[in-house]
């Protein structure tokens, strides 16, 4: 089909080149993939078969200028997407949808305005800086996706739309904000990336006449989650732990008269890696042993050993291409270096100016890689009725990042010298005889996210500084000092980090001083939740729990003061209120059950009566009128009357807020300080990381060699990899 076109260049191909399949007779056949091609011949625009979005359709948009070809590349690799949606509320939504912009709003239906102002027209600039992530936004207390990412979420959250199945409105989705991370859990799992834009309140007063609050609310993005990189935006105000997963990579393969390439991009740590000279089998084990994100295929893979383009071939054999296909991944062009690059910065919004620093380490006098049968046969890799070889080589309790070291040890051995330094550092462990470190393992792809985005709380901010005190405690026994300086090649090998002994521990010096000096690290015998007799206690916990305890009271010692003396007029603002309230209602019953409730949902203290029918039966002069009038309907955050047996008094609701306020300014004011460390950490953050790295491997090395002893073995000369 085709249309006319005036003024117009280009020249696209969004699809990978044909890919050979093998037929039921094992003979290989091709098989074409979806793909665009579109040139300009004269005023006539040529279009080769698509297999998911109508040709007219595609051909209007160019005509009517309504997508640019970038954009447009977008829109069908989501109709891609949603092509493999299975549900029937999905498919009734997909058929909602309207390809002419980003969103896949259908601006003619109910809600699909994208005026200038508005909600959506701020989430189509979103979605224009972030086109291949499913764009939350957040709306009150729910988090919403509109057009083609509510599909994906009722797709793969188990939600249900809003609005049902009605046909007259825009396809929406959404949740509560406490489910947040539950979803991006969902969302991740099934290999999405989700950019979630919060909101924030800015409160505006008129300078004359009457003070009046108004409300506007300013978006912005408060962070990205994807499988290997977890959303963190808000643990810095939290208790807990997060789980950290191991960090994925973007995978790119090329292939030239050397043999395969594969380079490996991590986002998180902004580092990237890449090994050449591979054979294809080498490559393969690789992409078996390798988690990652994205996959890139270079187009020097459809040629042959003449230098030809031979579409859908994968350099000399099938191995490569039986791996492939069963895989999701996309072909580009170019530097197979620097253009995937490019690939990594358009997938995770990156600016341009961003720059990846390199981790190779050279492969010069370095054993060859396992093969992938040999990987399967001693158990590295999870092969069933093989067992597990990191199993018999650690002792039973050592998990995680550990285990995750010596896998890749054995799957990519070191060099001879760093063979031999590791060699040395088992020896040494075997013969210790003075106390051994806990040996902290923390992430270093989990220390550089919480840092960079100011998102560590005083726990991992602790952890932190029990690492870099655990350098400081080995270099200050002769013993494990021995050890640390064996294992600085090691963790160069692991981080890509050059850094020397003196380097080392004077770094640790300082970041643990600079966390000493913040962090509360004692009982908080200064910082005790206030505590009073008429108030339930579970109120103050929960309201002051969330900062108390977290930096030295030095730091916050004027908020401190302000808490206390709010909560001390709160307690004494309540206590009279009852004291009044129990001395009218004597009047009245003879038994009477008042007491004070705490809503932990609106974080309010009211008084519950259940003989709350002998307000309305009050005339004038009655016993205790003067006390009971005292009392009013307690209301929620929205203003609606609670219950029945709810109520309050001006006095105990201007104390309550005085203390709340209080509270609001003592967390804010920790908040600040522990992002404020966390930005000052970050101009130590390669010593962190070093750190790190060499806490996990002594740890890894300390558990292999109790492992052996406890079966009897005395450590030989010889270790895995070496």
């Amino acid at each position: 089909m085709t249309d006319k076109v005036r003024n117009r260049n280009l020249s696209l191909d969004l699809g990978p080149p044909t890919m050979p399949s093998q037929g039921d007779d094992g003979a290989s056949e091709l098989q074409q993939l979806p793909i665009i091609h579109i040139e300009e011949n004269e005023d006539e625009v040529i279009e080769s078969s698509v297999t998911s979005i109508d040709q007219t359709m595609i051909t209007k948009l160019l005509a009517s200028n309504v997508l640019d070809d970038k954009d447009l590349s977008h829109i069908l690799w989501w109709n891609e997407k949603l092509q493999m949606c299975k549900k029937p509320s999905t498919v009734h939504l997909i058929e909602r949808l309207d390809y002419s912009n980003l969103l896949g709003m259908d601006c003619n239906l109910k809600n699909g305005s994208l005026k200038e102002g508005i909600l959506y027209s701020e989430m189509l600039q979103f979605k224009s800086k972030f086109p291949r992530q499913i764009l939350l936004c957040r709306v009150g207390d729910f988090y919403e996706a509109v057009g083609i990412d509510a599909c994906i979420l009722v797709e793969y959250a188990a939600l249900n739309p809003f609005g049902g199945l009605r046909t007259d409105s825009i396809p929406r989705a959404g949740f509560p904000v406490v489910n947040l991370r539950q979803t991006l859990d969902d969302l991740t799992h099934n290999g999405y990336s989700v950019v979630s834009a919060a909101i924030q309140w800015c409160i505006v007063e008129e300078v004359q006449g009457p003070a009046q609050a108004q409300s506007t609310k300013r978006r912005f993005v408060s962070g990205h989650a994807h499988p290997g990189n977890p959303y963190v935006y808000g643990l810095v105000g939290v208790d807990h732990d997060l789980d950290f997963p191991e960090p994925m990579p973007v995978v790119g393969i090329s292939h030239s008269s050397r043999g395969y390439c594969i380079n490996m991009v991590l986002e998180i740590m902004k580092t990237y890696s890449s090994e050449d000279c591979l054979t294809e089998y080498a490559v393969v084990t690789k992409l078996r042993t390798c988690r990652y994100h994205h996959l890139f295929l270079h187009t020097s893979l459809s040629r042959n050993s003449h230098g030809t383009s031979i579409r859908g071939k994968f350099g000399e054999g099938g191995l490569l291409l039986g791996e492939c296909r069963s895989r999701h991944f996309e072909w580009f062009d170019g530097n197979p270096i620097s253009d995937l690059f490019v690939k990594v910065k358009e997938l995770y919004g990156l600016d341009h100016d961003v720059m990846f620093r390199n981790v190779t380490v050279s492969s010069g006098n370095r054993a060859q890689p396992l093969t992938l049968g040999t990987c399967t046969q001693i158990g590295v890799i999870p092969t069933d009725g093989i067992p597990s070889l990191l199993e018999v080589l650690l002792l039973p309790h050592c998990t995680g990042l550990p285990i995750l070291y010596v896998r890749d040890l054995l799957l990519n051995p070191p060099s001879y010298e760093i063979a031999s330094k590791i060699q040395a550092t088992c020896k040494l462990l075997s013969s210790v005889t003075c106390s051994i470190p806990e040996f902290t393992c923390v992430s270093s792809a989990k220390i550089v996210k919480l840092l960079e985005w100011k998102e560590a709380n005083h726990i991992e901010l602790c952890r932190i500084k029990n690492v870099v005190d655990e350098i400081l405690h080995m270099n200050r026994t002769p013993e494990l000092k021995k050890i640390v300086e064996h294992l600085i090649g090691p963790t160069w090998v692991a981080t890509g980090l050059e850094i020397d002994f003196k380097t080392l521990v004077a770094g640790c010096e300082i970041a643990s001083g600079k966390i000493d000096k913040i962090i509360s690290l004692d009982c908080n015998e200064d910082q005790k939740v206030s505590s009073f007799k008429a108030i339930p206690g579970e109120f103050f916990e929960d309201m002051e729990s969330e900062w108390k305890g977290r930096v030295k009271a030095i730091h916050i010692n004027d908020v401190l003061t302000s808490v206390d003396e709010a909560a001390k007029a709160l307690h004494l603002a309540v206590t009279e209120v009852f004291a009044a309230v129990v001395f009218g209602l004597k009047a009245f019953v003879r038994y009477h059950n008042v007491e004070i409730f705490y809503c932990r949902e609106q974080k309010a203290v009211w008084f519950k009566i259940p003989f709350h029918w002998f307000l309305t039966t009050l005339s004038i002069g009655s016993p205790g009128e003067e006390h009971i009038e005292l009392l009013k309907y307690a209301v929620d955050s929205k203003g609606r009357k609670v219950g029945d047996e709810l109520f309050t008094t001006g006095m105990v609701e201007d104390a309550l807020s005085r203390y709340h306020e209080a509270n609001a300014k003592a967390k804010a004011r920790v908040l600040e300080l522990l992002r404020g460390l966390s930005a000052e950490l970050q101009s130590h953050i390669n010593i962190i990381v070093f750190s790190s790295t060499l806490v996990v491997i002594t740890k890894a090395l300390y558990a292999h060699v109790r492992e052996k002893e406890e079966m009897g073995f005395s450590y030989n000369s010889r270790i895995p990899g070496a």
